[in-house]
C-alpha cells in the first residue's frame, strides 16, 4: 500500500488533539506471499528481508493468502489504525480458494467492514512468470520433481487480453460504488506483451478508468527495457497509456527523458522507499522527478519500514532522503504532507482533494498533540514535530465518510487482534504445502542469481 500526498489543510481539534487529512496509499499494498499481491498477511520479515525483487517474489509464494476476507480486512484494519483513508489494492497472487470475482468480492466485504476507500486492480501478467526471458536454462538443471513444483507455482495459462477487460468490467460491476474505485492494473512492462498494455489503454481511454502498474523498480528492470524494448516510454506515451489516469510505481531506474513524458502525462510517480530498501532496489529520483512538475505519492508497498505499515513514519522517511540538500530544501514538510495526500486520492480515486473545508468528505486523521509535543518546552509547529517524531502510535481517531473507523487506535468495524491471530493459525497450519518449495528454495535462488547477472546486469 501506499500514502500519497501535497498540501492539504488541517483543522485543529484542541491542545490535546489535531485533525488531519487522512492519508491515501496509491501505490500497491499486497500481501507478504507476493509482491504482486494486495494483501499483507501477519508480519512475515524471513519473507521480506534482504533479497533482489527478483528473488524475493517467488519466494513470497509462501504467504499466498489463506483466507481472502481475512488477509485483506487484516491489511487494511493496519493501514487504518495508521491513518489511511484510501489503499490501493492490486491484487496478485489470488487465494485459489475461489473464482477471481468472488475473491474481489470478499476482499471489497473486507473494506468496508473496515470501513476504509479502496482502489482495488487484479495484477495481470501473460509473460516472463519466473525470469524475464527464457526460463529453460533456470529450470533445465533442476531435477524433474523440483521442475514440476516450480512450473505448478509459477506458469500458468496467460489471461488474454480481452479477458482481462471482460474480468475488470465483471468486477467493477460487482463491487464499483463510492467508496471502491475498479482500476486495470498490468503488473509491469516486462510481465505483460504488447496487445496487453494497449488492450489496456485502450479500455482506459474509452471508460476513463484509472490504471496502477510498476515500471522500472530495479535494475534488471532497467536491463531488461534496455535490451528488449529501449523505447518503452515513448512507446507507452504514443499508444495512450501514459494519461492522468495513471499511477506508476516506483520508476527507480527511470532516465530524466522518460521521467519528462511521465510529467507531462499527467501521470502520477508513487515512491515506495522502505519497500525498495528491503529489496534493494535503489532510491528513486523523486525531488527531480518533482522538479519537472511530475505529481508524487508516498507509498508503503505492502510493509513499511518495521513491517507496520506505518504511512506516518513511511512519510518522514520521504523528507529525510529526498528533502533536499544543505540550505535548498526540495520542499517543506507541509508540502511533503499535501503531496501525500492529494495525489493520494488522485490515485485511489477518492473524492476531494484532501482539505478540510465544507463539500469535501469527511476524511481525516486526529493525532494526540499531547503525546507528539510530549516535552512542551516552547511553541513548536506541530508539522514540524510530526515529521520529526510522527508515527502510527499518535493516530487517535481516523474518520472516512464521517464516520469513526479508528477510535482511541482501535479499529471500530473489525477485531484485528483476533483476525491476525486466526491467520496466523492458519498459515501455520498451510505453510507445510509449501515443504518441497523451500527445500528446493537455496539452489533455485543461486540459479535465479545466476540468471539475472549472465542476462540483465546494467554497468
Amino acid at each position: 500500500m501506499s500514502c500519497c500526498g501535497t498540501t492539504a489543510a488541517s483543522s485543529p481539534a484542541s491542545r490535546k488533539e489535531r485533525g488531519l487529512p487522512a492519508a491515501h496509499d496509491p501505490s500497491s499494498f499486497r500481501p507478504s506471499s507476493t509482491r504482486t499481491t494486495t494483501l499483507v498477511p501477519p508480519r512475515r520479515p524471513s519473507v521480506r528481508s534482504a533479497c533482489p525483487l527478483e528473488s524475493w517474489i517467488l519466494r513470497t509464494v509462501l504467504g499466498t493468502p489463506v483466507d481472502p476476507y481475512l488477509t485483506a480486512a487484516s491489511a487494511l484494519a493496519r493501514s487504518a489504525k495508521a491513518g489511511c483513508a484510501a489503499m490501493m489494492v492490486h491484487y496478485t497472487r489470488p487465494s485459489g480458494t475461489m473464482p477471481l470475482l468472488d475473491e474481489a468480492r470478499a476482499v471489497a466485504r473486507a473494506a468496508s467492514d473496515v470501513g476504509i476507500r479502496m482502489a482495488f486492480a487484479i495484477a495481470v501478467r501473460d509473460q516472463n512468470p519466473i525470469v524475464y526471458g527464457d526460463a529453460g536454462p533456470v529450470l533445465s538443471s533442476l531435477p524433474g520433481d523440483d521442475r514440476k513444483t516450480i512450473e505448478d507455482l509459477f506458469v500458468r495459462a496467460p489471461m488474454s487480453p480481452k479477458a482481462y477487460i471482460e474480468l475488470t468490467d465483471a468486477i467493477a460491476a460487482a463491487i464499483a460504488g463510492p467508496m471502491v474505485d475498479v482500476q486495470l492494473g498490468p503488473a509491469g512492462v516486462q510481465w505483460c506483451s504488447k496487445p496487453l498494455l494497449e488492450a489496456v489503454a485502450e479500455n482506459s481511454a474509452l471508460t476513463g478508468r484509472r490504471i496502477h502498474m510498476h515500471l522500472l523498480e530495479t535494475v534488471h528492470q532497467r536491463a531488461w527495457a534496455d535490451q528488449n524494448f529501449p523505447d518503452m516510454v515513448r512507446w507507452l506515451r504514443d499508444i495512450g497509456f501514459l494519461s492522468d489516469r495513471l499511477t506508476l510505481a516506483h520508476c527507480i531506474h527511470a532516465r530524466p527523458d522518460e521521467i519528462e513524458m511521465i510529467a507531462a502525462s499527467g501521470a502520477r510517480i508513487v515512491t515506495n522507499f522502505s519497500s525498495n530498501m528491503h529489496l534493494r532496489s535503489g532510491l528513486a529520483p523523486i525531488a527531480a522527478a518533482r522538479r519537472c512538475g511530475c505529481a508524487i505519492a508516498v507509498g508503503v508497498d505492502g510493509l513499511a519500514l518495521d513491517e507496520d505499515d506505518d504511512i506516518l513514519r513511511e512519510m518522514r522517511l520521504v523528507q529525510l532522503v529526498h528533502g533536499g540538500v544543505g540550505f535548498k530544501p526540495a520542499w517543506t514538510p507541509a508540502e511533503m504532507f499535501a503531496l501525500a495526500i492529494r495525489n493520494g486520492r488522485r490515485a485511489t480515486g477518492a473524492p476531494g482533494s484532501g482539505e478540510l473545508v465544507a463539500g469535501h468528505p469527511a476524511d481525516y486523521v486526529v493525532i494526540d498533540l499531547d503525546r507528539l509535543d510530549r516535552d512542551r518546552i516552547m511553541p513548536v509547529d506541530p508539522m514540524a514535530l510530526l515529521f520529526a517524531r510522527g508515527n502510527a502510535s499518535l493516530v487517535n481517531e481516523v474518520v472516512v465518510g464521517g464516520q469513526t473507523i479508528v477510535r482511541d487506535g482501535v479499529c471500530t468495524g473489525v477485531d484485528l487482534p483476533a483476525i491476525e491471530q486466526e491467520l496466523r493459525v492458519m498459515y501455520r497450519a498451510n505453510v507445510g504445502r509449501y515443504t518441497n518449495f523451500q527445500r528446493m528454495w537455496p539452489p533455485l535462488s543461486e540459479r535465479l542469481s545466476g540468471w539475472f547477472e549472465q542476462q540483465l546486469t546494467c554497468d
